[in-house]
């Protein structure tokens, strides 16, 4: 099942309760409460989003793509995909989306993974896998929760197009994408979001040329 559902929100921006811009390239965390909703939007158009999230009340338990893709039969997200966990828990709930398509099988890039695809001279190159690192290693959340190396499970890479082929093999191509397109979800638990807004500069899927991105949360709607 691949099909798409493009919803637009009725949310309004100007009730966030947080509203910030994530720079090309960078990492973001937040705590994202159950019953809130969160949106990211792509500013640029095509630019890969490299998503994890977490049980704020237990960080072993944290999105599953395995779960995500076997529970729904669906390669690709849309609006009324739930994300699952490992353990068995819906996470997140997409409610609106005006994309309409968003990988699970990509993964994120990593300086091994540029020098297979890219060659020798791009293992230096900053990375997906580099953000997550850092932002586990640095940010007071994730500081706080104990959390390293190994708390890095296969993300979602929202806004990203990688068709699978007829032999199974992964297409990175051109995004679905465009300036101002968005994605929003509502927390079904108290999750830790971790984003690496992705630097990479060999893949056609952001036109080589990553933006930034911007994150909005509001509070429950129906409290």
């Amino acid at each position: 099942m691949s099909a798409t559902q493009v919803v637009e929100s009725r949310l309004d921006p100007e009730a966030a309760v947080v509203d910030e811009i994530c720079p090309a390239g960078e990492p973001w965390v937040k705590l994202v409460m159950q019953g809130q909703i969160f949106r990211i939007v792509d500013l640029g158009g095509n630019q890969a989003v490299d998503t994890l999230f977490y049980n704020a009340s237990r960080v072993t338990e944290r999105y599953s793509a395995t779960n995500t893709i076997r529970r729904q039969q669906m390669l690709y997200l849309t609006t009324g995909s739930m994300l699952y966990s490992n353990c068995g828990n819906v996470m997140l709930t997409i409610v609106a989306d005006t994309c309409g398509r968003h990988d699970t099988l990509g993964g994120a890039c990593a300086a091994e993974s540029n020098t297979v695809r890219y060659g020798l001279d791009k293992f230096p190159m900053h990375s997906c896998r580099d953000n997550f690192l850092h932002a586990l290693a640095h940010d007071p959340v994730c500081e706080h929760l104990g959390m390293g190396k190994r708390d890095l499970p296969s993300n979602i890479n929202f806004f990203m197009n990688v068709p699978v082929g007829e032999e199974g093999g992964l297409e990175f191509v051109d995004g679905l994408s465009a300036p101002g397109k968005y994605v929003e979800m509502k927390a079904e638990m108290d999750v830790v979001v971790l984003i690496s807004n992705c630097p990479q500069l060999n893949n056609p899927c952001n036109a080589y040329n990553p933006t930034p991105i911007r994150l909005l949360v509001w509070d429950d709607p129906n409290v």
